[in-house]
Order: structure tokens, then sequence, then C-alpha cells
């Protein structure tokens, strides 16, 4: 398997990286996941903006423009021969003397890998889990898809391992929150509801897509402050992702939900699919 590192296209056991990377040393980097469909990303140009924001506020001077990545996607998949596929896009702060610094990053180092996804089972169903780990704050005023990621680390062995499950995290102050992985949303009465990012999760680009397609359909949705009780009584019940898309629930607390017969997350995936049709 191929891996572009620093302008160069390897073979990913030939990529080496400095011990003194400050994404290494403290964790100065961020990310971003996606898929390919047919060779083409998925929301690029919203996963560019987010990682180009996360870049700025780390001090890490470098942005990224749509075509000089869609080279390196288009490169990778034809080394690796894969067209439907998870992109991981990682960037940390480079090397740099021992200790922290207060200036920019001017050095930063640049990968992205590529691995091989099976064509996707469409609304696969989970079990949601409440987690007794609380999501941890925010290092700065928003949550930034960063190297610091212990947190769902915790979880997820909190969790344990089973592929049908998936973690639901409370804030400190008890509100729902999001997924060890995913973005958490809910349906009552034909509402659509997601926790705020107030509550201190990650602004996923499915979540912020999800938004855009209940809007075009029409189904009227809000973000807030909810504790558990909302969601116990939910309708439905789905998390989100990029690379798993859409992922219905159909157990939580106990209580059996609809899954993948929900009536929203059917509309909700019909209208999602189009836009991938749409990408070929």
């Amino acid at each position: 398997m191929y891996i572009f590192l620093n302008g160069q296209f390897i073979e990913k056991e030939k990529a080496r990286i400095s011990p003194f990377d400050h994404g290494y040393l403290y964790g100065v980097g961020a990310f971003e996941t996606f898929r390919t469909y047919g060779g083409i990303p998925f929301l690029l140009d919203e996963h560019l903006e987010r990682l180009n924001a996360a870049l700025s506020e780390m001090g890490i001077n470098r942005a990224f423009e749509r075509e000089e990545v869609m080279a390196v996607i288009e490169k990778l998949s034809e080394l690796n021969q894969l067209q439907d596929s998870y992109i991981r896009m990682n960037v940390s702060a480079g090397p740099a003397e021992v200790g922290l610094q207060a200036g920019l990053y001017s050095d930063p180092t640049v990968i992205l890998f590529q691995k091989e996804l099976s064509p996707l089972e469409p609304l696969r169903e989970k079990e949601a889990v409440l987690l007794t780990i609380c999501r941890n704050t925010p290092e700065t005023k928003i949550r930034l898809k960063s190297h610091h990621f212990f947190n769902n680390i915790a979880a997820k062995r909190e969790l344990g391992a089973d592929p049908g499950k998936e973690g639901i995290f409370l804030s400190a102050d008890g509100y729902l929150a999001e997924g060890v992985t995913s973005n958490l949303f809910w349906v009552k009465n034909g509402r659509i509801y997601s926790p705020a990012v107030e509550t201190g999760i990650l602004n996923g680009i499915t979540r912020q897509f999800i938004f855009r397609l209940a809007k075009r359909l029409g189904i009227p949705a809000e973000e807030g402050l909810y504790k558990k009780r909302e969601l116990i009584h939910a309708d439905e019940i789905f998390f989100t992702n990029s690379i798993q898309e859409i992922v219905p629930v159909n157990v939580f607390e106990g209580k059996a939900l609809p899954g993948k017969k929900g009536t929203v997350v059917q509309m909700l995936n019909g209208l999602y699919q189009k836009f991938i049709s749409e990408l070929q």
C-alpha cells in the first residue's frame, strides 16, 4: 500500500518521520477522514475548510486547496488501485526543538493514508450504549479534530470491541454529547434533534450535511442542551460519521427502536445516497 508523505508517494513500510515532530511530542496536529466513491472524495471542500481552520488555530503555517489534494488522492487511488476507499489526511506540526513553542510551525509533516473499504452495507444498525466516562472539554473554544484523542480511546476501551455497538458520551454537566467516533441524532414527533456544539462535541462534516439534508426534505431540526431522558423517549436514534454515513440505532437502554426501518432515517439516507450517486 502506498501513502503520500511530504510530497512523495512511498510504500507505507518505508515511511519515516522525525522523533522531534511536535505532533508526536506534544500532539500538535489535526486530521480529517473521509470516503472516496468511484475515486471521488465526498464533501472534500468542507473537510479542507475545517482542517485549514484547525491548522490556523494550532499555529501550523499551512493551508490546502482542493486541486492540490485531489491530485494526491487521484495518484494514490491509481497506485493502490482503489476507487472506494478510506482516506485519512494528517498534518502535524513537524520537527522543532524540544520544548513548547510560541511561534508558528513552518515545516509541517503532511501524510495521506488510504485503505480499502468494502462496498458499504446500507444503514448498518448498532446498539447505542451510554458511557460512564464523560466527554472531555475542548482545549480551545471549539473542538478540533486533533491528535488529542485519548478521551475517545478510553471510551472505546469501556465500550469494547463489538462493532455492533456505539457509545454515547455525556458532558461533565450531564448533557448528551456525541458518540465515540460519531455524532448523535434522534427523532421525536417528526423533528430531528442533536446536541449543540456547546456541549464540547466535534462539529462533524456529516453532522452538518445531515442538517442540510433535513432542510431540503422539509424536516424540522434543532440542536441544543438535552438530557438522557430525551433520548429514552425518542422515536428514532442514529449516529453519523464520514466513513459509516448514517448508522441507525435498533436498541438503546433495553428499548427496541426501528433502526433502518425508521421513517426519517430512510428519508435522509435516500437523499444522502442520491448525492453520492451524482459524484460519479
